[in-house]
């Protein structure tokens, strides 16, 4: 009898930690999450991608909606480091900024796509 209560036990111990790990597995593994903390900070969108055929309009826009989408991550993120204290608030704050330092650099890169997109489309 014993040794049913303890696999009863085992059994359910084992299915209620995958299914915290589920919920929780994607989120500690993104760039975007401090290690050093238990909180979960949210993934950084994908930056939009031009196609050739855009114009230079679409492609300003795009690069406004992500500087705005990055600057809106950004500090959210910083707010999410406020209620830490000591190395899990450093750790914290320094995975925001270079989450934010990358959208940075994805945006550049878009724009810096969209503009040879365009000059390919004149020639």
């Amino acid at each position: 009898m014993t040794k049913n209560i303890l696999a009863i036990a085992a059994a359910l111990c084992l299915g209620l930690s995958a299914s915290a790990f589920a919920q929780t597995g994607t989120a500690a593994r993104t760039a975007s999450a401090p290690a050093a903390s238990k909180t979960a900070s949210a993934p950084m969108t994908a930056p939009a991608t031009t196609s050739p055929m855009a114009s230079s309009g679409d492609a300003k826009a795009d690069a406004k909606a992500m500087k705005k989408q990055a600057e809106g991550d950004y500090k959210a993120a910083k707010a999410k480091c406020k209620p830490l204290k000591g190395a899990e608030e450093r750790a914290c704050k320094k995975d925001a900024k270079a989450a934010h330092e990358k959208a940075e650099a994805d945006i550049k890169r878009a724009e810096a796509d969209a503009k040879a997109a365009k000059k390919a489309n004149k020639s």
